[in-house]
């Protein structure tokens, strides 16, 4: 099979998989992903093959979905690609990416040992921040019947990834436990560019709810 046809096929795939998850992490996630992957790969001379598949794949049984289990990811994505005839080599350099690309807590460094990986790493955290950011936090928190806001409930910055596993917070709160750490976590010049914009869009988001949230926009009116 010839690499475009794997691609399609995985497209395919993944489309069948992901088109009715309801937390934000569907296929039009990984779609998003893969077109900012490829983006950011061509610029910084990924390999975009597997830079491609990888992030169709990435979430086809997130571990935060399928009851914590980290190995389940890499696994049907190593044996769906061997299984139309991608080469093993590239296989397991996809499920490679996949198997650590995962923010786990502030506290736990997640480093990529390649090129695609880091720019896969980059699509996947760029997709959590500006607009779309902000919807698909509150869709996750729904998700898993998080509170919105707590005033008295503060944000914990999780030490370690067991401590990030564990957590009970609120939608509000994963702004800064989680989201507002990403745009110093950028691998690569490009996407540190457009993660400013984005992480300037999440600011603007927060001035508003909290502004809103005391009734401090009354006085505006």
């Amino acid at each position: 099979m010839t690499d475009a046809l794997i691609v399609n096929e995985t497209a395919e795939f993944v489309r069948n998989e992901l088109f009715a998850e309801s937390s934000g992490h569907d296929w039009w996630h990984a779609h998003r992903v893969r077109e900012l992957a490829l983006a950011l790969g061509r610029k910084e001379g990924a390999d975009l093959h597997i830079t491609e598949l990888a992030a169709l794949l990435h979430d086809i049984s997130d571990y935060k979905l399928n009851g914590g289990d980290h190995e389940k990811g890499p696994q049907i994505a190593f044996e769906w690609l061997v299984s139309i005839g991608e080469d093993q080599v590239r296989a397991a350099a996809v499920s490679e990416i996949i198997a650590t690309i995962s923010f786990k807590g502030a506290g736990t460094p997640t480093p990529m040992s390649t090129i695609e990986g880091k720019v896969v790493q980059d699509a996947d955290r760029l997709d959590a921040l500006g607009a779309i950011g902000i919807g698909r936090t509150f869709a996750y928190g729904g998700y898993v019947g998080q509170m919105m806001h707590d005033p008295d409930l503060q944000p914990r910055f999780h030490a370690t990834h067991e401590d990030y596993l564990n957590r009970k917070g609120t939608v509000i709160n994963h702004f800064s436990e989680k989201l507002l750490l990403l745009k110093e976590r950028m691998n690569t010049k490009t996407a540190r560019v457009v993660a400013d914009r984005r992480h300037l869009v999440l600011e603007r988001f927060l001035h508003e709810f909290f502004l809103e949230w005391d009734a401090g926009d009354v006085g505006e009116v």
